[in-house]
């Protein structure tokens, strides 16, 4: 029996559309220097985990409901007294996405999660990092339908990280925007 195989929608809509429309927009001399989406982290940093350890656990559940894979627990390389915070005690948790994962997060992301947000008006198109990675962060995660409403112990934010082959923001800037990010208008 032959399987076959699926792309993830968006992946698809990339090699499809998207390439051939940014070759087109920055006239490339070759398709492989096309940019790309390389990989996606996110990231939720629990800084009151040092006064309750139970607080990570939560953590480490709605990361994992949302991205679909066991996240890393962070600890604390150093000792700070001002914040009651040990060397090695748990301070958050990340998780780092690629490929199939990476794109089905990422079709959530735009399609699902975003237009969730109460009074959204557009991610900033100024959190670019000059290498073409953008960088932005949600309040709350009860805006991905995969996190149960009525099993939020309390709203923890995180960070998201897209990191792409685009050499300067205005590559990067137009990779996403094609990809459906809703960018502010200035």
């Amino acid at each position: 029996m032959t399987e076959t195989s699926t792309k993830p929608r968006l992946q698809q809509r990339y090699q499809d559309e998207i390439k051939g429309s940014m070759l087109e927009q920055f006239g490339y001399p070759n398709v492989m220097q096309v940019p790309g989406v390389v990989k996606v982290v996110v990231n939720m940093g629990v800084g009151d985990a040092a006064k309750d350890s139970k607080l990570i656990e939560g953590a480490v559940r709605d990361l994992t409901a949302i991205t679909g894979q066991k996240p890393v627990v962070t600890k604390a390389r150093k000792s700070i007294a001002q914040f009651k915070l040990r060397e090695g005690m748990p301070i958050g948790a990340h998780t780092t996405l690629r490929g199939d994962r990476m794109w089905e997060f990422l079709d959530r992301l735009v399609t699902i999660a975003l237009p969730r947000i109460r009074d959204f008006r557009g991610l900033s198109p100024k959190q670019f990092d000059g290498n073409g990675n953008f960088t932005f962060g949600l309040t709350e995660q009860s805006m991905f339908h995969e996190i149960d409403q009525d099993r939020i112990d309390r709203v923890r934010g995180m960070d998201i990280t897209v990191v792409t082959t685009a050499t300067n923001d205005d590559e990067g800037r137009a990779l996403l925007k094609q990809l459906g990010f809703p960018f502010k208008e200035n």
